[in-house]
């Protein structure tokens, strides 16, 4: 089993799926717009036929998946996401580091990265597309916080 994570966007799932990818080094590998939907899809207006009904990026065995939404079906798409974030953990500092900081581009600091008592690096942040992330370090086997 695989649970995955869809996120929902205003027109910018293409944007963001592009840079999540380069960002987790993973490869979009379905990008359907609703205007290449086959005849008789309820969404037809002009104006969404470049925005992504679908999307999917694979990092590893791990996925995204994605689509553009409006408020004429998605009542709540506007409104700041709430009550989930994406987390991500490595046992690599360095690569914890950099996504973080990567992600944080355009967007804002919820928790600056740095050690906490349960990781030896930790941070959340929005990103440029309301997104909220946790970015985590495992800590090794042993390790203790510098503040114990």
């Amino acid at each position: 089993m695989k649970i995955v994570t869809s996120l929902s966007f205003r027109g910018q799932c293409r944007e963001a799926f592009d840079f999540y990818a380069d960002v987790l080094g993973g490869k979009v590998t379905a990008a359907f717009p609703y205007g290449a939907a086959p005849p008789g899809m309820p969404i037809t207006d002009e104006k969404y036929k470049d925005w992504l009904m679908h999307c999917w990026l694979e990092v590893g065995d791990q996925a995204l998946m994605g689509a553009d939404m409006d408020t004429a079906w998605a009542p709540n798409v506007d409104k700041p996401k709430n009550g989930f974030d994406v987390t991500l953990h490595t046992e690599d500092h360095d690569q914890a580091r950099g996504w973080f900081d990567r992600l944080a581009e355009g967007g804002h600091v919820v928790m600056a990265f740095g050690e906490t008592f349960w990781s030896p690096g930790f941070g959340s942040l929005v990103d440029k597309f309301g997104v909220p992330w946790m970015i985590n370090v495992v800590p090794a086997a042993g390790w203790t916080p510098a503040q114990a």
